[in-house]
This record gives structure tokens, sequence and C-alpha cells, in this order.
């Protein structure tokens, strides 16, 4: 009999005066960013998977474009070699034109973070 008066006692002063019991919860505050080192560890490591991932990205990118350039260059040196001095054919120009825009590209592609 007397537990139960004891729990009945409880309760009611917890419901009669929650504010001393609310102040002690609010001294136990979530843990900081410190005090949880495995959630940094966590965003580290899928930050540097992400970089990874990127810079694989690039790294293929950067083959397959010089890949294109050589491949241009030499189509460019064989259009030079058939036209003669006296002209240069429209093909000539354009195959320059996208020589330059792809180096162009490959620059700022190898410019870019590692």
């Amino acid at each position: 009999m007397r537990p139960r008066i004891l729990a009945v006692s409880l309760l009611l002063s917890l419901a009669i005066f929650p504010a001393p019991f609310a102040a002690a919860q609010r001294r136990f505050p979530l843990p900081t960013q410190q005090e949880r080192p495995h959630i940094d560890e966590q965003e580290a490591n899928r930050q540097r998977d992400q970089a990874n991932k990127l810079n694989a990205e690039r790294q293929e990118a950067l083959k397959r474009d010089t890949e294109k350039l050589l491949q241009l260059s030499t189509e460019l040196k064989d259009y030079v070699g058939k036209s003669n001095e006296n002209m240069l054919s429209m093909d000539v120009i354009k195959k320059a034109e996208q020589i330059e825009k792809l180096a162009h590209s490959v620059k700022e592609k190898m410019k870019g973070s590692f």
C-alpha cells in the first residue's frame, strides 16, 4: 500500500510542479559536434568520396578531349598537306576553330580543382 501512495504522490507532484523537472531536463543539452566526432568523420568521408568521383570524371573527360584533339590535329595536318600554297579550304579553317575551342576546354578542365 505504501509504494502505491508514494507513486501517486510522485505523479501528483510532477503534475503540480512541472517547472523544476523541466529545468532539470534543460541541464542536459544535446551533444555538441565535439561530442559527436563520428558525424564529422562521416561528412569528411562523404566529401572526400565526392571529390574523388568528380576528379575521376574530370580525368576521363580530359582523356576523351585529348584523344579528340589528336584526331582533329591529324585531320588538320592532312587537309593542309592536300592544299596548295595559294589556297586554303574552308575545312582547314573550321578544323582549326574546332581545335582551338577544344584546346581551350581542355585547358580549363586542367585548371579545375583536384
